[in-house]
């Protein structure tokens, strides 16, 4: 075995154990939160998408069990983000892989910033819904959250098509960032999608 080989394999268990973050390797815990963060925010995006599919006449037991499920699991999002910054500003992070086009770097950097802006947005939004609609929102029932606005049938309305919208930039969003960490990993062949995995 070359020496070359052997310290690419030593760096490469090194970078699968280490719990912090490396100049060329994203950590455990970034990679536990990237990865909890990102199929809970799937699967609301797709919750909320059939949600507004089921009407809302008369007493849709099914609609408002979906939604508290929604609402709880949106906050869940926001504690993880809040964490998951405090991560980020305290830890190195790592380069992004070498020989990548200005355009390339400006732009993942732009959708990181975007995705980090509709994430904190999308459960700010729904709580401001709920407060307007004077519906209280519980923290998987250890707790309950304060209303910030007084009940207000027209404003949960503008609530509701903001939420929506910031919903479908998400979803957008969402597809950009798959579409090219998979072009990086098949096409361009480079590490973006491996220093994401463990």
């Amino acid at each position: 075995m070359s020496r070359t080989l052997a310290r690419s394999l030593i760096r490469g268990a090194r970078a699968m154990t280490s719990i912090g973050n490396t100049e060329d390797h994203f950590g455990a815990v970034a990679i536990l939160l990237h990865w909890s963060m990102a199929f809970l925010i799937i699967g609301l995006a797709a919750l909320g998408l059939y949600m507004v599919t089921l009407p809302d006449v008369g007493f849709n037991t099914k609609k408002i069990m979906l939604i508290l499920f929604h609402k709880e699991f949106g906050l869940l999002v926001l504690v993880l983000l809040a964490m998951r910054l405090a991560w980020r500003l305290t830890h190195v992070l790592p380069q992004l892989v070498v020989n990548l086009p200005d355009w390339q770097k400006i732009a993942a950097r732009f959708v990181h910033l975007c995705f980090y802006a509709l994430m904190f947005a999308l459960p700010i939004t729904g709580w401001l819904m709920s407060s307007a609609a004077g519906i209280p929102v519980s923290f998987f029932g250890l707790f309950t959250l304060p209303d910030f606005l007084p009940h207000d049938d027209y404003l949960f309305q503008r609530l509701i098509s903001i939420h929506k919208w910031l919903g479908y930039m998400l979803i957008l969003f969402i597809s950009v960032h798959v579409g090219a960490a998979l072009m990086h990993h098949f096409i361009l062949k480079d590490d973006t999608l491996r220093r994401m995995l463990p």
